[in-house]
């Protein structure tokens, strides 16, 4: 058969799944941040 237009590509290998441990989600969420509280103009960390 003949080759339609864009067939050609290779297609990409599949990655695998990296397990995300609970501190990388923590990390990723952003729960061990310093907050950052403006009081009065200035920038106050809490």
């Amino acid at each position: 058969m003949y080759k339609l237009h864009g067939d050609d590509k290779d297609k990409k290998p599949k990655r695998k799944k990296e397990k995300m441990t609970w501190r990388d989600w923590l990390d990723i969420m952003g729960v061990k941040r310093d907050m950052y509280k403006r009081v009065r103009g200035a920038i106050r960390r809490k």
